[in-house]
């Protein structure tokens, strides 16, 4: 019981710092379809809720602490407002658990002021779908007889 717990936990906190983690442990751990999606899921929306709220708090206090005016036009800058510019809310939380962490993702969300409403909606959807598309996919791949000899 004490080692399922352990399991568990371990699964969900790797899930807050990168997405695909959930599906992948769980599998191992011989998690079903169902637990696996919902442990992804948790482990990436309570990583967005923490994240969303020390985001905003630590922005307000480096604000508060900057001297100088901020660059506005920073590499970093351009970049991230070249992805805002083509893709929005919703194509920053549609691609946060493939390209970005729970935590890059909701911090993107949170400096371009998207309201926290609509941050968790978008990355709850997001979480759902691509938990879903992953657990069937490592389970189609470990299903062929290669990774099944090669995993034993």
């Amino acid at each position: 019981m004490t080692e399922a717990i352990l399991t568990f936990l371990g699964i969900y906190f790797l899930c807050w710092f990168k997405f695909i983690a959930g599906p992948v442990f769980a599998s191992a751990a011989g998690y079903g379809i169902a637990e696996t999606i919902f442990v992804t899921v948790a482990g990436m929306m309570s990583s967005v809720f923490v994240f969303s709220l020390i985001g905003i708090k630590f922005k307000k206090y480096l604000e508060l602490r900057r001297k100088s005016p901020k660059p506005r036009f920073s590499r970093k800058n351009r970049r991230l407002v070249t992805i805002w510019g083509k893709y929005g809310k919703v194509g920053i939380a549609f691609l946060t658990p493939i390209f970005l962490t729970p935590i890059g993702g909701t911090l993107i969300l949170i400096s371009f002021g998207t309201k926290k409403r609509h941050i968790y909606l978008h990355m709850f959807w997001s979480a759902i779908l691509w938990a879903i598309i992953f657990t069937f996919s490592i389970d189609q791949i470990l299903s062929i007889p290669f990774f099944q000899n090669l995993f034993g």
